[in-house]
């Protein structure tokens, strides 16, 4: 079977994005292709109808928007959210130390990350370094995309009942990273500098503080019988955040002003400036309609839809017990629309009967989902954002297995779905 162009495209965003960093740089790079315009918050815009641009707040989350042709209070904004982190480690300010002769990074877990997936694979470093300049101070994206580190394994001599009882990882002395040996007089955290001194082309002394995630190496691949899958690292959330991109630069002279919204930190709840909890997302729509009236504005918010896009839980045939029996979601089955009492997804009887519609429009299938009642239910950027804007919303996403591992699998199809229901939202 042909890899889809989308599903190609798909893993090259993926392996150009090891950090939210590189994320919302990849994103910007590629808005700034299509003819998207870069504005900052720190300056006066000055928007032209029609025009297409994009903000970025903090290095990692980034809004881009397309003016739609007829009048705001009228339309409304069409709005996509998802988020550019992942579950993880990330290294901690002074990482580098030996012990018993062994040069290891120690880490903090960041979210809610499989662990044991990290092990005994290739992985490397990625993210910022602020370093000291001629001008001030700047920063700098790093990766090494090289196997680096690595979280080896116990032996199964040392830890027989490992089979039995699952890997569990002693979060503060069992997952600090393997750098190399030590050496005789060879300072750890100057050794650590020293290597991202040559990588970054800079002066130790020079290299101020830094936000690095620990990423796996592998490329995303496809696997099955007719390469019907795909595997890669963070999936979970950019997937989505390629596939809200890609119907945006597919939006041309929509009726409604149309948005992507990518973020920081929905892995840890979002409650930070550049998060979906923050006050970005506020403060975009609030300055695309400074032009109109207090009453216009609130007009404009009341015809407004939001789709907050994050990966769906596909039904995993090993482990039948783990789902709700009437809502199983298949791989390449189409978009999910997730749904809670609880709210800890936005939808509602309203917003799943809107993005049917636009999955009908689309052409493409439609599932819902809904959690095992005895189990918890973990939660999206749609509440927040809902609450926030005070706006009709959906949840969806695309199908998922291995949810927070290192390396997770969706579905081919499903893909070129999503992106399709994503145009058919930004067309209307």
């Amino acid at each position: 079977m042909a890899t889809p162009a989308s599903v190609s495209d798909l893993i090259e965003f993926i392996a150009a994005s090891p950090s939210p960093w590189h994320a919302a740089d990849t994103t910007a790079r590629r808005l700034l292709a299509r003819g998207f315009v870069r504005i900052e918050e720190t300056e006066r815009w000055k928007l032209v109808a029609g025009g297409r641009y994009f903000v970025m707040r903090g290095g990692s989350s980034l809004i881009a928007f397309v003016l739609g042709s007829q009048p705001l209070a009228e339309t409304g904004f069409t709005l996509v959210g998802a988020h550019t982190d992942s579950p993880g480690l990330r290294l901690k300010p002074r990482a580098a130390h030996a012990s018993e002769g062994v040069l290891r990074l120690g880490v903090e877990v960041y979210g809610g990350p499989i662990l044991a997936t990290f092990t005994d694979r290739d992985l490397g470093l990625a993210g910022r370094v602020s370093v000291r300049t001629a001008s001030g101070q700047e920063t700098r994206l790093l990766h090494f995309d090289r196997p680096l580190v690595r979280l080896p394994n116990l032996a199964i001599h040392m830890n027989r009942e490992v089979n039995e009882k699952g890997l569990k990882l002693d979060k503060q002395t069992e997952l600090p990273l393997i750098l190399g040996i030590a050496g005789e007089g060879a300072e750890p955290t100057a050794r650590f500098l020293a290597l991202l001194a040559e990588r970054l082309g800079v002066d130790a002394a020079d290299i101020l503080s830094w936000d690095l995630a620990v990423c796996d190496t592998q490329q995303g691949s496809l696997w099955g019988a007719a390469d019907e899958f795909i595997a890669a690292p963070q999936l979970d959330n950019l997937a989505s955040c390629h596939a809200a991109l890609t119907a945006l630069l597919a939006a041309n002279d929509p009726q409604a002003t149309c948005l992507a919204a990518f973020f920081d930190h929905e892995e840890v709840g979002s409650e930070s400036a550049t998060g979906a909890g923050g006050s970005f997302v506020s403060d975009t729509l609030a300055r695309i309609a400074s032009g109109l009236d207090e009453e216009d504005r609130r007009r404009a918010l009341a015809r407004s839809f939001f789709i907050s896009a994050d990966m769906a839980h596909a039904w995993h045939p090993n482990f039948p017990a783990a789902y709700e029996p009437q809502h199983k979601v298949m791989m390449n089955g189409g978009p999910v629309i997730k749904k809670n009492a609880n709210q800890r997804y936005t939808t509602g009887a309203d917003t799943a009967a809107r993005f049917l519609g636009l999955c009908e429009k689309a052409g493409v299938p439609c599932q819902q989902y809904a959690h095992r009642t005895d189990l918890g239910c973990g939660s999206t950027i749609g509440p927040m954002v809902a609450a926030r804007l005070g706006i009709p919303a959906v949840d969806v996403g695309s199908p998922l297995w291995a949810m927070h591992s290192l390396r997770e699998s969706a579905g081919v199809q499903d893909h070129g779905y999503m992106i399709a229901a994503l145009k058919a939202a930004f067309a209307q």
